[in-house]
């Protein structure tokens, strides 16, 4: 009889048999994967710690780092979770404290690294680049052959040591057999190095865009014509406070002739100029997503004693980029999800 009865004549199911679709759950977003490129500058790359801050504070997730030089430095101490110690370091510093730190020699660079070596070790310890909390690469060149060398393990301290040894001021760093020296003669701005691990946003930070900086402060009446902001007075007997026989170098290497740079702020004008043009050409050819220039030309490479004012500009520079910033986010989250 039941098998007689029409469809619509079948009982209802009751209500613990009714079967309802459940709702489409929206695919989750893939976050694009972000790397942060932090190029050299020397003293400069305090304004690192401002962008740093700034991205933090923004909840932007960094994937990837790489750094050049003083880039490999505030790189590392974020990598590892030490960028709170850097930065109350820097702060520290008076205007003589970083010139204690060098070592006199005349050999195969201007000073030597012992002091720094153990500033390193004290500031990062003997940690591993396996024990990084986010990815990270240093940049440094082989003084023989002039190859892009990337460094990714190992400890870090010595890489960060190979990454600023700036031909000439510092002695060059022997690492696997291998004479290397400062990164920025190759990669000022290590755009490439995230890009080969697959980031999909990468985030540069130039620190030698800002030609014009220089010219702003002397028309304010900041800075001499012949003032590359090296050294100031009291820094010869900083240096010399245990070589007084290494005097007479040291004044023909620091002195100022009248109307005419020392030897040595003409090593860090040549310095500055060579990053700017470098940089310019492997942005051009491998450019960022998005680009932070601090306006700091006005600062000194040599004045690490600045680093307030230095961490402020690094902020004001993010601020500024901001805008873009989310923009290059929200597309290309769209793209990759799409």
């Amino acid at each position: 009889m039941l098998g007689l009865l029409k469809k619509s004549d079948q009982p209802a199911p009751r209500d613990s048999e009714t079967t309802v679709d459940a709702p489409e759950q929206p695919a989750q977003l893939r976050r694009p994967k972000v790397g942060l490129a932090l190029g050299a500058g020397v003293a400069r790359g305090w304004a690192h710690i401002g962008v740093i801050k700034r991205l933090q504070a923004e909840g932007i997730h960094i994937d990837m780092i790489a750094g050049t030089s003083i880039g490999a430095v505030v790189g590392g101490a974020m990598a590892s979770g030490n960028l709170d110690v850097i930065e109350e370091w820097a702060c520290s510093l008076k205007e003589l404290n970083f010139l204690r730190l060098l070592d006199l020699r005349f050999g195969s660079g201007l000073f030597g690294s012992d002091k720094l070596n153990r500033l390193m070790e004290e500031k990062f310890g003997n940690v591993d680049f396996s024990e990084m909390k986010i990815p990270f690469t240093a940049v440094a060149c082989e003084l023989k052959s002039g190859h892009e060398i990337w460094l990714d393990e190992g400890e870090m301290s010595g890489a960060l040591r190979a990454s600023f040894a700036i031909p000439g001021i510092f002695e060059p760093q022997k690492r696997d057999g291998r004479w290397l020296v400062d990164g920025a003669l190759v990669n000022p701005v290590p755009v490439s190095v995230c890009r080969a691990a697959g980031c999909d946003i990468v985030i540069a930070v130039n620190l030698s865009e800002d030609l014009y900086g220089r010219n702003r402060a002397q028309a304010a009446g900041a800075l001499k014509s012949d003032d590359y902001g090296v050294f100031t007075e009291g820094a010869e007997d900083a240096v010399l406070q245990r070589s007084p026989q290494k005097a007479s170098m040291f004044r023909k290497f620091f002195g100022h002739k009248k109307d005419e740079p020392s030897m040595f702020a003409n090593l860090m004008a040549s310095l500055n100029i060579m990053q700017n043009r470098l940089s310019r050409s492997r942005l051009a050819g491998d450019p960022p997503d998005v680009s932070i220039n601090p306006r700091i030309g006005h600062i000194g490479l040599m004045e690490f004693h600045r680093a307030p004012e230095l961490i402020e500009e690094g902020v004001l520079a993010f601020d500024q980029a901001l805008p873009q910033l989310r923009d290059a986010l929200a597309i290309i989250t769209h793209r990759i999800n799409h």
